[in-house]
């Protein structure tokens, strides 16, 4: 009978100690659950990070039309010499026409062109960009702190004195590239700055070559001020021929009016000629980075040097012009675009962790481990519903693509065209030097034949003055046509993509001058 309350007591106080244990264990598995889960987690996010989980499309060039040899190639034999492409180089292009001028204005167009100081400021601008995006796939950290002192305003009141109080932390705040959304960022930034390297690198072969072409065009106007020059006096002479001659009563009035009338004409297209100059002259001074009132270039003698321009094969253009450089990293930019896009379907992770100390009466308090606290921890943002907003980002980025792979494919195609066009080009204003300059001496001939007879009362003064018209547009179209080779030399140099030094050359610097000599287009200049 002492048995039953004997157990009915005990057993209360047995259950009831297992039941608080039973809690405590599920309760400590659920933490430690929880603890594995963190666990794994940062794991994986850390496993993502090495091992780059890369949800953009693969990067690949696009394709472009190209052919195995120029088509207007055959054109050009002969007038162009041949040389492979592999032996040759980049090199100071302007060099080939060996004129020191045009050397020392180039040299202060590199450095003063206001064209090219943007396009270096903007590659500078690019790389700091590149920088800066690097910069997000590592952890920052931050410091802060702050003090006050504080009392109570009655200087007669004992119960509170001034107090004092510190606080300061450092905190760090990273998110892992679990995604690869800021990679991609940095290709798209580091493909962006090498756009803006070649844009730079177009920019310099832009400015050059329009130096060099005004170059030639001011010294081809001072060629034609002498021509000018020359021919009037010569008018000069036939008037007072007349002059005399209608004193005499040998000549009619009519033929001294001629002479005149042709003397006056001349005399103005100098005149057209020199307002040219001047303006050829204000334009060079812009390119060189100052004033027209601050620079002068001097009238010298010009020599019509022609060098030849090796065109290699088409596919060495797309490695050679700095435009499809820029268009094809273009694409590159826009293909990192849609990884980046693409990012804003996963969810972010940051990390943040902390450590510091508040309400410390002293500085020296800060430091002590009893007013430290830390704090780590993370947060995950994943983008639930947004009507479709991620995925018009997306296609959008895709398009963009699209875009700019046609405008690489066009970018290309023009080069090409910019060649074909040149070659013929060059090809046909050699040919016709040729005729221009048996035009000029058959020009020159008539003019000084008829002038004798005219002398000799043989021929009418209007066929005098008809021969010396013919003459001299003959010596100047001759004079026009020598720049336009010029101007055709520069601009296939420029549609190559830059210019060229053959080994030969380079190991011999003497031979310059023979590189640059005019090429007569009746005898082809071997190399």
């Amino acid at each position: 009978m002492n048995a039953s309350p004997t157990s009915s007591s005990v057993t209360p106080e047995k259950s009831q100690p297992f039941t608080l244990s039973l809690s405590k264990r599920r309760a400590g598995l659920r933490q430690a659950q929880a603890e594995r889960f963190v666990l794994r987690l940062g794991v994986l996010a850390l496993a993502a990070v090495l091992a780059g989980c890369a949800i953009g499309p693969a990067y690949k060039v696009p394709t472009s039309v190209a052919s195995t040899a120029w088509k207007e190639q055959k054109t050009a034999e002969g007038w162009l010499p041949a040389a492979p492409a592999d032996a040759l180089d980049r090199g100071e292009w302007w060099k080939l026409f060996a004129d020191p001028t045009l050397d020392e204005l180039a040299g202060r167009v590199q450095v003063s062109n206001q064209n090219i100081a943007a396009a270096v400021a903007n590659y500078t601008q690019a790389q700091a960009l590149v920088r800066g995006e690097r910069a997000a796939l590592f952890p920052s950290v931050s410091f802060s702190g702050s003090g006050r002192r504080s009392g109570n305003v009655n200087s007669n009141s004992d119960t509170a004195s001034p107090s004092n109080s510190f606080s300061a932390s450092l905190n760090a705040s990273w998110t892992p590239d679990v995604w690869g959304r800021l990679r991609e960022a940095v290709s798209s930034a580091q493909a962006n700055a090498q756009a803006s390297e070649a844009d730079l690198a177009a920019a310099r072969l832009s400015a050059i070559g329009d130096l060099a072409t005004n170059y030639f065009s001011l010294r081809e106007a001072d060629a034609e001020i002498v021509l000018l020059d020359e021919t009037i006096a010569g008018y000069q002479r036939a008037f007072e021929i007349t002059s005399n001659r209608y004193a005499a009563g040998i000549s009619a009035q009519t033929d001294v009016l001629q002479a005149q009338t042709q003397l006056v004409n001349a005399k103005a297209d100098r005149v057209g000629l020199t307002r040219t100059r001047a303006t050829l002259e204000h334009a060079i001074a812009m390119l060189v980075g100052v004033a027209p009132a601050d620079f002068t270039l001097p009238a010298a003698k010009w020599t019509p040097t022609v060098p030849g321009v090796p065109t290699g094969v088409p596919s060495t253009l797309l490695q050679r012009r700095p435009d499809i450089a820029a268009a094809e990293r273009s694409v590159a930019s826009a293909n990192a675009q849609i990884g980046i896009a693409r990012a804003a379907y996963f969810p972010n992770i940051p990390l943040t962790a902390s450590v510091g100390s508040t309400n410390a009466s002293r500085v020296k308090d800060l430091f002590s481990s009893a007013n430290t606290l830390w704090s780590l921890g993370f947060s995950v943002a994943q983008v639930v519903f947004d009507a479709g907003a991620i995925g018009a980002s997306v296609d959008a980025a895709k398009a963009g693509h699209e875009a700019a792979v046609a405008r690489y494919r066009q970018t290309v195609l023009t080069a090409f065209q910019a060649v074909e066009d040149q070659l013929t080009t060059g090809a046909t204003l050699a040919q016709q030097e040729g005729f221009r300059r048996e035009a000029t001496l058959a020009a020159d001939k008539t003019e000084q034949q008829l002038l004798n007879r005219y002398r000799a009362a043989q021929v009418s003064y209007t066929e005098v003055v008809t021969a010396q018209a013919a003459a001299l547009n003959a010596r100047r179209a001759l004079v026009q046509l020598q720049v336009n080779r010029q101007a055709s030399a520069i601009a296939l140099i420029q549609a190559m993509g830059g210019g060229w030094q053959a080994d030969w050359m380079n190991n011999n610097p003497d031979s310059t001058a023979a590189t640059a000599q005019q090429q007569q287009p009746t005898a082809p200049r071997a190399q």
